[in-house]
């Protein structure tokens, strides 16, 4: 975890927090970004690095993709 930007490491938290640790517990990037307090794109670029280093998984859905933490 220590190699992760600060950040990616507030939505990492955030996603823990808001209990999105499984597939069937998805939250969207609105759903991070208000509990995590920061702006979308700094929300996306974070969830992409998390995305890229395998801390989080996303699900293509119909509207929005959903994220959760998968480790």
């Amino acid at each position: 975890m220590d190699e992760l930007s600060p950040n990616a490491k507030k939505v990492y938290e955030s996603l823990k927090k808001l209990g999105a640790v499984s597939d069937d517990k998805l939250k969207t990037a609105d759903d991070i970004m208000k509990g995590v307090s920061l702006g979308k794109a700094i929300v996306n670029a974070a969830l992409q690095e998390l995305l890229n280093k395998g801390y989080v998984k996303r699900i293509a859905r119909q509207k929005s993709a959903g994220y959760y933490a998968s480790k």
